[in-house]
């Protein structure tokens, strides 16, 4: 798996917005040497949802959220069949 790691000074914009004619948020980050890498709302919430447990922990110092698809009767209204959850 390739990696890549995107320092602050590596970062021309970053942009949040709802793109016309769509109704949830997504946020874009401009990169030097022209990379583009645009993220769902959903994606920044799970992002900032383990970034502030992790902030928050006087203990954890590690959390990972796995991609799994979630079985229709176990999905709350409105959510996606894709959901990262927290690894135990």
């Amino acid at each position: 798996m390739a990696e890549m790691v995107i320092r602050n000074s590596d970062v021309l914009s970053l942009e949040l917005c709802v793109p016309e004619g769509h109704q949830h948020l997504r946020a874009t980050l401009e990169l030097e040497g022209g990379t583009r890498i645009v993220l769902q709302e959903a994606t920044v919430a799970n992002l900032v949802r383990a970034y502030v447990t992790l902030i928050t922990s006087p203990t954890r110092r590690s959390l990972r959220l796995r991609g799994q698809a979630v079985a229709p009767r176990d999905l709350k209204e409105g959510f996606a069949p894709w959901q990262l959850i927290e690894e135990e």
